[in-house]
């Protein structure tokens, strides 16, 4: 594998090939194989811990991954009215269904993962992540998650798209069909969260997703995250409402701090909530959130 150099895993597979490529120290490789539609490694780090990577990009890693999965989580959750049912493509390292599954407002989460074989991985050697596959409140099934909204309307509260980049098998999952089918999934109300790539390398790209998104939705948001073993450390989640005006900024359920200890949230709070869609001003010039506290650049185009 050419991501290997003298006990160094070097990520090569990211979206955008100019990127400083993250390089981490290897002291064991736990698992690797080929599964029907992509490359599974897992290794260990004495930094990182555990670390699962897809096609030579790092999915997780056991010292980070909880700042990802909380946010992509309980954005939209926090969102809604009433999550009671969840939709969840892809996420077959079980960090999101370990969330989700956590609100006391959901009663029942369907996640759709095409790859069988990264959930064996992740409740082989994952087991920090893997353990909500056990929970009553899921139904898993391995199949094309695109296809499964295109033939469930009406039905979910929130659906959340945690993919990998937008590219090989992943890649209709950012397309405007998609979107559209996301859409028609969702009772009045509902709300979409998805993967949004980083604001520091993938602009361009991002753009794009907002103004798809903007022609179908009725409110659009991007909202910010820290993981240090994605690139540039930052990450970021396109949040929609199908037919609501709403500030997500604003978080309609506010977990107190008892709340997020007896849930074993580590990253996620209210405060950071809120603070996940004040971006930086060149940022708004792309994605421009239309919340009080950015009125004052509503001149940006």
């Amino acid at each position: 594998m050419n991501s290997f150099k003298e006990g160094w895993f070097t990520e090569t597979g990211v979206l955008n090939s100019n990127t400083t490529n993250l390089s981490i120290r290897v002291d064991q490789i736990i698992h690797k194989q080929k599964s029907k539609f992509q490359d599974i490694l897992v290794f260990q780090s004495e930094l990182f811990g555990r670390c699962l990577v897809l096609d030579d990009a790092i999915q997780c890693t056991e010292k980070d991954e909880f700042s990802y999965q909380e946010m992509i989580a309980f954005l939209p959750l926090n969102s809604h009215q009433k999550p009671q049912k969840v939709l969840i493509i892809g996420g077959g390292d079980g960090g999101v269904v370990r969330e989700a599954v956590k609100h006391p407002l959901v009663e029942e989460v369907i996640m759709c993962e095409i790859d069988e074989a990264v959930v064996d991985v992740s409740k082989r050697f994952l087991p920090f992540m893997s353990g909500a596959f056990e929970s009553p409140k899921l139904k898993l099934l391995f199949e094309d998650g695109y296809e499964y909204v295109k033939n469930h309307k009406n039905e979910f509260d929130v659906i959340i798209t945690d993919s990998s980049d937008p590219k090989g098998p992943a890649e209709c999952l950012f397309q405007e069909p998609y979107y559209r089918a996301l859409f028609e999934s969702l009772r009045s109300g509902g709300i979409i969260c998805c993967q949004a790539e980083s604001y520091w390398f993938d602009l361009p790209f991002i753009k794009q997703l907002h103004s798809k998104c903007k022609g179908i939705f009725q409110s659009v948001a991007y909202g910010s995250t820290c993981v240090p073993s994605y690139p540039s450390g930052q990450i970021g989640f396109l949040v929609c409402c199908k037919d609501k005006a709403i500030d997500f900024s604003d978080p309609i359920h506010k977990f107190s701090l008892k709340e997020c200890n007896s849930m074993n949230l580590r990253y996620y709070t209210s405060e950071l909530h809120t603070y996940a869609f004040r971006l930086p001003p060149f940022v708004q010039k792309v994605c421009i959130q239309c919340f009080p506290f950015h009125k004052t650049l509503t001149n940006y185009t």
